[in-house]
């Protein structure tokens, strides 16, 4: 779609509601005078208000949306930059609403964490009534959604005053998969083509987490949670997920460790030997990741699994014991329908896991699934899936304790992960609220470091594929004394 920007270059907050309103355009700025079909987005300032506008032109007609503030509550450079993309979105949201777009599930909403903003009203001291209607009526958001937004937030209020200045997580990334899943784009390698890589991976992994260890040990940081992700850790060997443990108990004070989690989510990676190496070095949480229970999508979605592996799988798990398990399922595969849905939910819920995270189906540009044009089910086939979903789910005694939103979700609906009472996963809460700096180790690992006070954070991002990551581990490592870095301005 042609866009013209009038008073202001906040393109990435139009080009997010664009992707949000119209998920089929693309942004394009053409030089010269407005003309054709376009959106024109418009930014003033007068004496009293500041005002955005937005002209969208059709060629079912013109419509227009306003949304103005008063200058007053732009009291600081930070506030008056969000506050002037949040006035923008909502113009462009009006006008095209007026023009006939259906009313997305989100309203006007378009971050990847709709929770914080709920949890920044709890914090204000808003009741938990107030803060419902206010996220209601500023962003239109549904009644259902807020009501998870709500249900979230109480868990991130509850994690944030348990923490700590000095506390933090620790991530550690295994870039590795037996397969690569249909609609995966994460930065893995299958081992059917890169088994070779692995041996000098978890070599330059292990100085990578001496680097890490050295700042935290400097600083007398202190990790409360510990996280594998992945690709699939459990790809590697019992012998090379004994080196990783045993070295990050070696070099971590891991004394005030909360939780310690490990994906395993394929079941073809998942022994008895290695679960009982996790369990000897502490660790209490395992994913065991279906996605679905019907063959004929696994198929389809290129795992090399089945859903009676999955049953195997967890029945490992329990027999080694000590673990709470958490098991995703995913909203709109292709292959997939409302009814198997349905029943991919009553075989999950019938196996007692203590964590189930339901996704929705995100076509990333990378892969399969996107490249070959796979048939998906609707928009309203994938919103019935998520309603039964959140229904039965509460019914079992499952709480929403964490949400987020990526680009390019089937129906813009969101990922939610749902618990029983007692087995909240903090690091969950943790990276999707920004709550403390999360330390990242391994192949494309993202650390983030945040500033509790003010909200500044950084990253550091480590090269995202094996072998660039094997050979750049000596810069990575190096860029670990950014970490001391920022925690010294922090504390001056």
């Amino acid at each position: 779609m042609n866009l013209y920007l009038k008073g202001h270059s906040y393109k990435y907050a139009v080009e997010q509601m664009l992707l949000t309103l119209f998920p089929e355009e693309r942004p394009v700025y053409p030089e010269g005078r407005p003309a054709g079909e376009r959106m024109e987005i418009s930014l003033h300032r007068g004496e009293r208000f500041t005002t955005a506008s937005c002209l969208l032109r059709t060629g079912a007609g013109c419509f227009r949306g306003r949304a103005a503030a008063e200058n007053r509550e732009l009291t600081d450079d930070l506030i008056t930059d969000r506050k002037c993309q949040r006035l923008i979105k909502n113009a462009m949201y009006r006008a095209a609403l007026r023009a006939g777009r259906k009313k997305p599930v989100w309203g006007a909403l378009t971050g990847v964490r709709p929770g914080k903003l709920l949890a920044g009203f709890l914090r204000e001291g808003l009741s938990e009534e107030e803060a419902a209607r206010r996220f209601t009526e500023e962003f239109d958001v549904s009644p259902e959604r807020t009501a998870l937004c709500l249900d979230a937030s109480r868990h991130t209020i509850t994690a944030q005053e348990s923490l700590g200045p000095k506390d933090l997580c620790l991530y550690v990334g295994i870039p590795f998969c037996p397969t690569r899943c249909a609609y995966c784009s994460f930065v893995s390698q299958s081992v059917e083509k890169s088994m070779k890589l692995i041996p000098p991976f978890v070599d330059a992994l292990e100085q990578e987490i001496r680097a890490t260890a050295a700042q935290v040990r400097a600083l007398g940081l202190r990790p409360v949670s510990v996280y594998f992700g992945g690709g699939t850790p459990t790809t590697l060997s019992p012998e090379e997920l004994e080196r990783v443990c045993s070295l990050l108990e070696t070099e971590f004070d891991l004394g005030a460790l909360r939780e310690y989690t490990v994906e395993a989510g394929r079941p073809d990676t998942i022994t008895e030997e290695k679960l009982r190496v996790l369990r000897r070095h502490g660790v209490d949480r395992v994913s065991v990741n279906p996605q679905t229970m019907s063959d004929k999508v696994l198929e389809i979605i290129g795992r090399k699994h089945t859903a009676a592996d999955i049953l195997t799988a967890l029945e490992k798990v329990r027999r080694v014991g000590g673990f709470a398990v958490n098991m995703d399922l995913i909203a709109g595969l292709p292959g997939d329908d409302a009814a198997g849905f349905s029943r991919t939910l009553d075989a999950v819920l019938s196996l007692g896991a203590e964590n189930i995270t339901v996704h929705t189906l995100s076509l990333k540009k990378g892969s399969r699934i996107t490249l070959e044009g796979s048939p998906l089910p609707s928009e309203d086939e994938v919103g019935a899936m998520l309603d039964e979903a959140a229904s039965r789910l509460r019914q079992a005694g499952y709480e929403p304790y964490y949400l987020y939103r990526q680009k390019f979700m089937s129906g813009g609906f969101e990922n939610v992960g749902w618990t029983r009472p007692g087995f909240v996963n903090l690091y969950n809460i943790c990276i999707m609220e920004e709550l403390c700096s999360i330390l990242a180790m391994g192949g494309g690992g993202s650390t983030k470091l945040i500033a509790p006070g003010d909200g500044r954070n950084i990253r550091l991002m480590a090269p995202k594929y094996p072998l660039e990551y094997i050979q750049k581990i000596d810069e990575t490592c190096a860029d670990k004394e950014k970490i001391r870095e920022f925690y010294d301005k922090e504390w001056e």
